[in-house]
């Protein structure tokens, strides 16, 4: 990353107070303690209580202004990521998506975690790995892929295709895609397939094996990790998937 702007990892201990701010580069915030009374505005000057537990912050575009207060002494890493570092990983819209402020990703925040850690200690290839896996999942939870649908369930389908991003790493079932797009089964299934050419089992495990890819390209967690991960608990049955869809065994994958 010579002559590129870097990513900023460090972990701060802040008095009680808060105040204004503005970022130019996109940003995440980790609590690392409780904050019952926490406030923040973004874009304006109206206050809303947003109480915040350990694990739990915030992830703001670029460009992002607003006030953050707090009235107990708040521990917290801080990262912010460059552009360049994001365009690496194909995140060309990363000024525009909403504010996300409570739950934090659990393999985000471990990203986080392992990326504050090793700030200006581990060697450079292992931490541009570490940024990279960071950036990529961002990416992914920010902009995750929407395939565009016509007709008239698209808004349906839209909220089952959500619902699937966001719970790829459970035991999705066709009964539960099917509610969420409020049909019965069997239209869900038939509309699915008609809209996006795959039936949504086909479609899961496309999605499944392309965040596998992402996770085994961008991070070192162990096989059985990535497929657990991705909803499987089975590592051979993963496996088998993995082959099918990609010609090539994770670890070869991974190798490559």
């Amino acid at each position: 990353m010579a002559g590129k702007a870097r990513l900023t990892a460090e972990r701060l201990h802040t008095p009680p107070g808060g105040g204004r701010f503005a970022i130019s580069r996109l940003a995440l915030g980790l609590f690392l303690v409780d904050q019952d009374r926490h406030r923040i505005a973004v874009g304006s000057d109206k206050r809303q209580h947003v109480p915040l537990k350990a694990g739990e912050g915030w992830i703001l575009p670029a460009g992002a202004a607003g006030i953050c207060e707090y009235d107990e002494a708040l521990s917290f890493l801080r990262l912010e990521v460059p552009e360049n570092l994001l365009a690496d990983v194909g995140f060309e819209r990363h000024s525009d998506f909403r504010p996300v402020i409570g739950t934090f990703d659990p393999l985000l925040a471990q990203l986080a975690h392992q990326t504050v850690s090793i700030a200006g200690h581990a060697s450079a290839l292992y931490g541009e790995t570490m940024q990279l896996a960071l950036a990529a999942h961002l990416a992914q939870i920010l902009a995750p892929a929407r395939p565009k649908l016509v007709g008239i369930d698209d808004k349906r389908l839209h909220r089952a295709l959500a619902y699937i991003h966001e719970n790829l790493s459970t035991n999705l079932s066709l009964e539960d895609m099917a509610a969420e797009a409020a049909m019965s089964r069997f239209h869900f299934a038939r509309a699915f397939t008609r809209a996006l050419g795959k039936s949504p089992l086909q479609y899961v495990i496309r999605e499944r094996m392309e965040l596998a890819k992402l996770f085994l390209k961008t991070t070192r967690l162990p096989v059985a990790s990535v497929a657990a991960r991705v909803g499987y608990e089975d590592v051979s049955r993963f496996g088998q998937h993995f082959r099918r869809h990609t010609g090539r065994t994770p670890a070869a994958f991974r190798a490559d």
